[in-house]
């Protein structure tokens, strides 16, 4: 069912954007002065700016021609900047982090949604669990080098529970949902679509774990370091496009969702029921140098990571392609 979404998303996108090339094509030189991109994005409904900006024709207004690449995540939408196959990824904080640790110059140029209630656990009442506590010795799937996985231990943290206290099961988040219902897992802690999806399946059967307080995801637009230093128009004009989104979506949050709902192949109705769990907006704050260094505790502490050293997370951040274009939404003291 994921395989046909994706490939239903990216027939709808290539359809809709003006002379798109064909996705994952490595270029050699340098993008224009800001003619065309080809941009790695999600089919979760954090990249609902992206689908916004392509259906109402704000790249093509800001003079950008982009050539999309659909994933399921932003893991593998970053791994495409890494690899050179994209120049620009929707990504939550949490892969970034991990390849900055990797060395990769990679960089943010700005934030477009923030949740504290998109990623939760989803568990199997059955398997005894009603409460966080209860995860202890239970089978808890994860994405490894995610959110997900920041999640799980954020939440085991708030109980007094170690990892040692759970039995890990590393999985794509499109695989969850069958360990699940085949009983293979007893929990579960991933992201909206499939959280939902999940829980009707489960029904009576299923419980949500959330904690606003424990994590607060965000979700990017990163590049490479290099590619924004050789293109910055490429990088200002993509931010206008995604601060008209942003417009339109506060304005016209119905026809928002009905755009989401036709380029990701999702039913209305679960766009609708998890619309309210996101803040869309075009920003660069605290929030995120924050978020980034207390993960990179997290990762450290938990030996997952290599490196040991702090790094000095605003060479990763760059600030003056937002500046240019929205400098009231740069919000950095340090």
């Amino acid at each position: 069912m994921a395989l046909r979404t994706v490939l239903s998303h990216a027939l709808l996108l290539i359809c809709g954007l003006l002379a798109c090339a064909a996705p994952g094509c490595r270029r050699s030189a340098a993008a224009g002065p800001g003619d065309r991109i080809t941009l790695a994005y999600t089919i979760q409904p954090q990249s609902t700016l992206v689908n916004v900006a392509a259906a109402k024709g704000y790249f093509a207004a800001e003079g950008l021609e982009v050539s999309p690449v659909i994933h399921s995540y932003g893991k593998a939408c970053l791994q495409d900047v890494v690899e050179g196959k994209a120049d620009f990824a929707t990504v939550a904080e949490t892969p970034f982090m991990f390849s900055v640790l990797k060395g990769e110059r990679i960089t943010i140029i700005a934030n477009i949604e923030a949740s504290d209630m998109n990623v939760a656990v989803v568990a199997r009442r059955d398997a005894g669990i009603s409460e966080p506590a209860h995860l202890r010795g239970k089978r808890i799937a994860f994405t490894p080098g995610t959110t997900s996985e920041v999640f799980m231990d954020a939440i085991l943290l708030a109980v007094g529970l170690p990892r040692t206290g759970i039995h890990g099961v590393p999985m794509g988040s499109d695989e969850m949902e069958r360990a699940l219902m085949e009983g293979r897992v007893d929990a579960a802690c991933t992201w909206n679509y499939p959280l939902a999806i999940i829980k009707r399946r489960l029904g009576a059967n299923g419980i949500l774990i959330y904690d606003r307080e424990v994590f607060t995801e965000t979700f990017n637009i990163a590049a490479q370091q290099a590619f924004v230093r050789r293109n910055p128009a490429a990088a200002e004009r993509l931010l206008r496009a995604l601060i008209r989104a942003e417009g339109f979506v506060k304005e016209h949050p119905g026809e928002a969702q009905a755009i989401v709902a036709k380029a990701t192949g999702t039913a209305p109705e679960l766009v609708r029921e998890v619309w309210n769990s996101f803040r869309y907006r075009v920003l660069l704050d605290q929030t995120l140098l924050i978020t980034l260094e207390d993960e990179t505790r997290w990762a450290m502490n938990n030996n997952l990571a290599e490196r040991k050293a702090m790094p000095d997370y605003r060479d990763y951040i760059h600030l003056d392609s937002l500046r240019a274009v929205r400098p009231e939404a740069v919000r950095f003291t340090r």
